[in-house]
């Protein structure tokens, strides 16, 4: 598996061992950004809570994170704009700016300030940024146009700038705010994976570990585990690539933070100075989950480009992460439908999660503590009451239909069982009628999985990955990470 650079020589914050049969006002499913920020919002609002998470603290999505907390976020408001009205895109803006205040104030001086750059070359590139710039004056922000020389490159770049945005380490933070956290009263318990979630007779959390009950309950697992609100159907699982590079030589630039505008969706950011070593991440390659012919390939290209257009040395790390678009593109915040006001979840942030994760928290503080409507902030309110349009019917019904294409092409690329032990690092869907295994070698082991979902074979992470919700399991069929609660069998023998 692939290991964050944040995560490289670092002692796992782990909580305290959990309770069975506790009793809290909240429980908070999930350790990362969106969870710890509730969590600490409520606590110190005199809140009783406890978080659970499977993992360590601030590990998955969080720890996967570039660093880069910005309400510019590439081209997305430009895309928000193309489809939504602009009182929806500042009600937008405004959230992620209450979002990054909040961070940095609680990062301190762990937020290194610095200026966002969306960035194109070529004349190709001026319509989508002429785009951005005139979609962030309207939104309120006071972005600029830019010809920076720094990134590096044969052909000059042009950007949207918006300066005072920052860059942090995600897992320094986010083990800040569980140290915060604990410290107003609330109870953090790691390495208890979550089985189940209960709303009647009252809110109640199956986990490995025993039962633990609350009055609410939120999931904050970066795509909910319930589905309750098929919200897998309602978002897309996507995957990026990001590389860590040492600079070369004494190179000082790119200074910054950078998102290219185009299908690639690469960024650039130099590590802050909080974490302790310099390096220049690189990330991009972006795509729906389980539709790569080659994850290996596509970090390659990504580390290809970075060597041909930036001051870059010897790699340091290289990891995947994972995070969820909503099809109308704002993020879903909320009950749970069919939840009975006991369920709130938070997803879709779609890569920008360091800003939309410490607002979904204050929206999600606001819901459970039962501040009226009229007391919140308008940006709420204006999100809360949001419609859904044309456009975002057309983007659910595209990502439907290319849903069923990957899950044929699965099927039809299934081998008839038996089948050979495969390679080393490689995997094989094995069909025999209609039962269906996944197939594969890791460390010299070979084991065979029931496939219950159409899956398919990550060649980088040594992972099965579907492409129909996200979920994600390890080769003896081990849920990592997605929509899925449950894990998948294991068959005896190779199929």
């Amino acid at each position: 598996m692939t290991i964050p650079l944040w995560l490289h020589d670092q002692t796992p914050v782990q909580g305290t061992p959990l309770a069975p049969d506790a009793r809290h006002d909240v429980v908070i499913i999930g350790a990362g950004i969106t969870g710890l920020s509730t969590a600490v919002m409520l606590a110190e609002a005199g809140v009783d809570v406890a978080v659970i998470d499977a993992d360590a603290i601030g590990q998955g999505t969080t720890a996967a994170a570039a660093g880069m907390a910005s309400v510019l976020q590439g081209t997305t408001l430009a895309a928000l704009r193309a489809h939504h009205p602009a009182r929806l895109v500042r009600a937008y803006v405004d959230a992620n700016r209450a979002g990054l205040d909040w961070l940095a104030e609680r990062a301190g001086t762990a937020a290194e300030r610095r200026t966002a750059f969306t960035f194109g070359r070529g004349t190709d590139a001026d319509t989508a940024l002429d785009a951005v710039r005139d979609v962030a004056r309207e939104a309120g922000l006071p972005v600029r146009v830019d010809t920076p020389a720094d990134l590096g490159g044969h052909t000059p770049a042009r950007a949207v700038a918006l300066d005072d945005q920052i860059v942090v380490d995600p897992a320094l933070v986010a083990w800040a705010l569980s140290g915060m956290a604990t410290a107003a009263g609330a109870a953090l318990h790691t390495g208890v994976r979550v089985t189940d979630v209960h709303t009647l007779p009252n809110g109640r959390v199956d986990t490995d570990h025993g039962t633990v009950f609350a009055d609410t309950v939120v999931l904050a697992t970066g795509t909910p585990i319930t589905r309750r609100g098929l919200y897998d159907l309602k978002t897309r699982a996507l995957r990026s690539w990001a590389i860590a590079f040492e600079r070369e030589g004494d190179a000082t630039g790119p200074g910054g933070m950078w998102s290219e505008v185009g299908a690639h969706g690469r960024s650039v950011v130099a590590t802050p100075v909080s974490f302790g070593r310099d390096a220049l991440i690189v990330t991009g390659a972006r795509h729906p989950v389980g539709s790569a012919r080659s994850e290996l390939a596509l970090a390659e290209e990504l580390a290809a480009w970075a060597r041909r257009t930036l001051p870059v040395g010897a790699e340091i790390a290289r990891w995947s992460g994972q995070d969820y678009q909503s099809h109308n593109l704002v993020p879903f915040v909320g009950g749970m439908p069919r939840g009975l006001g006991r369920v709130r979840f938070a997803t879709g942030y779609a890569g920008w999660g360091l800003t939309n994760g410490p607002a979904a928290a204050m929206r999600l503080t606001d819901e459970i503590r039962g501040v009226s409507r009229g007391d919140r902030p308008q940006w709420m309110q204006t999100i809360g009451t949001r419609l859904t349009v044309p456009a975002d019917i057309g983007r659910g019904i595209g990502d439907a239909a290319r849903r069923v294409g990957v899950a044929a092409a699965c099927a039809a690329g299934a081998s008839p069982a038996p089948v050979k032990r495969p390679a080393e690092g490689a995997g094989v869907i094995a069909r025999r009628g209609l039962r269906t295994t996944a197939v594969s070698t890791v460390d010299g082991r070979t084991r065979a999985i029931v496939a219950r979902t159409p899956l398919t074979w990550n060649d980088a992470e040594r992972s099965w990955d579907s492409p129909v919700d996200g979920s994600r399991y390890a080769p003896d069929g081990v849920r990592l990470e997605g929509a899925a609660s449950t894990d998948l069998g294991v068959r005896t023998g190779v199929a």
